[in-house]
């Protein structure tokens, strides 16, 4: 079976802030590259076959961590740089804070019904799900069939990856949580897919207790910064 590594990006000074989207020049801040550097230490055991990565910075940062001396002389393993993985194309939301998207109608499409989403100026997330999942079938077949490989990628890209494995309709994705850093595993074989590990961060447990109250409606209600 083939095993995909799937991996959203560090954290970068926009998280949870405003919604990046393809900005450039938008790079893993010191909490986001200490992310990476951790998940590269959990995986340094694990061969692959290849690390494809989006070619949007924070992603492309992120991936060359994780490929760090890990070639036969110890330089680092090349990283492939797949448009396809790149962030969604958010259009006139791009860069605009979190907040007051939150109160736009098409927000709540976003939510309920994200195959429906067509982004002002932007793309559509049917055709965003379309090209995540046609780099990650490429991804396989270069891998082969006992091969491990890994993808660097943006929050909406890896929750329309993981509905794909899941067999899930793409208005179901929202129900999927991605982190960044966040580490997914799937593998695929002639049948169908599995899904061996979802959004592992590989750290502790109180991010599992309840939020106090007045806390944590805000994270749900918002999206993905990418």
């Amino acid at each position: 079976m083939t095993t995909l590594l799937l991996v959203r990006h560090g954290l970068t000074a926009a998280t949870g802030r405003s919604l990046t989207g393809r900005t450039p020049g938008v790079s893993l801040d010191a909490r986001g590259r200490a992310q990476a550097d951790a998940l590269a230490a959990r995986l340094r055991a694990v061969p692959l076959a290849a690390v494809v990565s989006s070619p949007i910075q924070r992603c492309a940062e992120t991936a060359a961590a994780i490929a760090a001396g890990r070639g036969s002389d110890g330089a680092p393993l090349d990283v492939a740089l797949d448009p396809r993985l790149a962030e969604v194309d958010y259009g006139e939301w791009t860069g605009r804070d979190l907040r007051d998207l939150a109160r736009e109608p098409l927000w709540r499409v976003v939510q309920a019904t994200p195959s429906a989403v067509a982004f002002p100026g932007g793309e559509t997330l049917r055709a965003m799900a379309a090209r995540a999942v046609d780099a990650i079938r490429d991804g396989n077949e270069s891998a082969g069939p006992e091969g491990t490989w890994l993808a660097c990628t943006h929050g909406d890209l890896a929750k329309a990856i993981v509905a794909d494995a899941l067999s899930l309709h793409l208005d179901a994705f929202q129900r999927i949580a991605i982190d960044p850093c966040s580490l997914t595993v799937i593998r695929y074989g002639p049948g169908r897919p599995v899904v061996v590990r979802l959004n592992d961060t590989g750290g502790g447990v109180d991010d599992l207790a309840a939020p106090a109250r007045g806390r944590g409606r805000r994270r749900r209600s918002l999206p993905s910064d990418g």
